[in-house]
């Protein structure tokens, strides 16, 4: 039933998104002014709730539960798992954003004058935000509850698993059908959204090196084209395509990163990592609940309210990636790996890239900032103009974006598909390829109807009915671990005498 109504509703959104585009934009316009408005408060409510969850786990007595048999070990070392796990949650996104964020935060902060160094303190702080805990905390959340229900209690690895401690066997039921195509759904929309981040830059690579033109027809072809070495990665399975290609991508990433840290401002950055993880955690707990309710709630809505919905929206397909993944790790190791070791590399990632920028736009010649206000798209191959063998460079950049987008492509295709057959650890291959190819025909539509904005609003609409899903998964992982904790905790005794003098005797 899964799987048929998923195909059904993601076949029809395709064919009437392609032959009604200005509807379907328009569509999403309007459920998008009518979620900030109405429902901002539940984003960031919730996030601040998945990240007490998850830390209060970590620490609670809970932390040395194995994932797993009590004998079970880690399926994958630590190196491979760490790969993946970053690649499928964060990849394309922190290419794309990595130096335009800062830039428009910069001339356009929330609050106070633009172009200041108050602006560019204020910049990374907010850059910090989106990307930092609070986004991993939500895929630790649901990754949790799924490694745990899965792992430890046998149950398929399926979103409806996690209910099962509140709705019992009626996870099997139109309940549990509901919650897994929910699921399938959010994954879709919200992988749709990085793939058409990821093809935007591409394009824009391809024309900065080779003079290929920026179009929306050229990335539609990139999707399908990506697309399609995505699916036949996912084919050949997790221990081969997906795993190697998950190592190479970090492998290409980290030396883009050395690269840009070495030929740039070094000092400047290293300074400027301290101030940033200080301002950060200045602002940590205030900035976690502010909704800018005296300020134009447009810049709240374009910039908080699309990641926390679009983090939201990966969840099913990162967390259920992640539990896949985790068999044999403690709940305090995957909690903590999960939220604080990505995170620091994600913050590693965005002061070399963002502070490189602001460094050239405040004490260099400037110029990416005319550049991301042109395209937002260009913003990395703008600062790597500004360093040596910047061709090249240019052409590893577009290489480590083609290489994420793969990654994302068939590890969401593989979940979805775990998803749609219930659970099943290997499903048949045709699903695999369908649902390959189903996800680059959404990112294409997205694309085709409303460009880089109608793939945000989609990612907020969609993040919005899982938000209150995973909520009640939290509840439900609390009452699991409290059950199995009692259940241990009752002596292990014989039946009963049966009267006084079999005691006596």
């Amino acid at each position: 039933m899964v799987f048929s109504f998923s195909a059904a509703f993601a076949i029809l959104f395709v064919a009437a998104g392609a032959a009604f585009p200005s509807e379907t934009r328009q569509m999403f316009a309007a459920a998008l002014d009518q979620i900030a408005e109405r429902f901002g408060w539940l984003y960031v409510l919730s996030v601040a709730f998945f990240l007490g969850f998850a830390l209060w786990l970590a620490q609670s007595r809970y932390g040395d539960i194995r994932l797993g048999g009590d004998a079970s070990r880690p399926e994958f070392g630590t190196g491979a798992w760490f790969a993946m796990l970053f690649s499928a949650g964060m990849g394309i996104g922190i290419v794309f954003f990595g130096v335009a964020e800062p830039i428009m935060h910069w001339e356009s902060p929330p609050l106070g004058p633009p172009r200041t160094r108050e602006a560019a303190k204020q910049a990374m702080d907010i850059t910090f935000f989106h990307w930092g805990p609070h986004a991993w905390a939500i895929y630790a959340s649901l990754g949790l509850a799924l490694a745990y229900s899965a792992h430890r209690k046998g149950l398929p690895l399926a979103i409806r698993s996690t209910l099962h401690p509140l709705l019992g066997e009626r996870i099997h039921g139109p309940a549990g059908h509901g919650v897994d195509v929910l699921a399938v759904l959010g994954t879709l929309f919200g992988l749709a959204t990085s793939l058409g981040l990821g093809a935007a830059q591409i394009n824009a690579g391809l024309q900065h090196v080779f003079g290929i033109e920026q179009s929306t027809s050229t990335q539609m072809l990139l999707i399908a084209l990506i697309t399609l070495v995505a699916t036949a990665s996912l084919v050949s399975g997790i221990h081969r395509g997906m795993r190697i290609l998950s190592q190479l991508n970090v492998l290409l990433a980290a030396a883009l990163l050395l690269f840009v840290f070495a030929a740039g401002p070094t000092l400047f950055l290293l300074n400027a990592f301290a101030d940033n993880l200080g301002n950060y955690l200045r602002s940590f707990v205030p900035r976690t609940f502010w909704t800018y309710p005296f300020t134009d709630g447009n810049w709240h809505r374009d910039w908080t309210l699309f990641y926390w919905g679009w983090w939201i929206s990966w969840a099913p397909f990162v967390g259920t990636f992640i539990a896949r993944i985790s068999r044999g790790r403690t709940i305090r190791e995957f909690v903590l790996y999960v939220m604080l070791v990505p995170s620091l590399v994600t913050f590693a990632w965005l002061t070399v890239f963002g502070n490189s920028a602001l460094f050239v736009e405040m004490f260099g010649g400037g110029g990416i900032a005319r550049a991301v206000s042109e395209s937002t798209p260009t913003a990395i191959y703008a600062l790597l103009e500004h360093l040596p063998w910047s061709g090249l460079t240019s052409t590893l950049a577009v290489v480590v974006v083609a290489c994420f987008f793969v990654t994302s492509s068939d590890s969401g295709s593989f979940v979805v598909d775990t998803l749609t057959s219930g659970g099943h650890a290997d499903p048949p291959v045709w699903q695999r390829v369908f649902w390959g190819l189903a996800e680059g025909a959404i990112a294409i539509v997205l694309l085709y109807a409303g460009g880089l904005e109608g793939l945000k609003a989609a990612a907020i609409c969609m993040g919005l009915p899982f938000c209150l899903v995973l909520i009640v998964v939290c509840f439900a992982l609390v009452k699991a671990l409290r059950g199995d904790e009692r259940a241990t905790a009752l002596p292990s005794v014989g039946p009963p005498p049966r009267n006084g003098s079999e005691q006596s005797m």
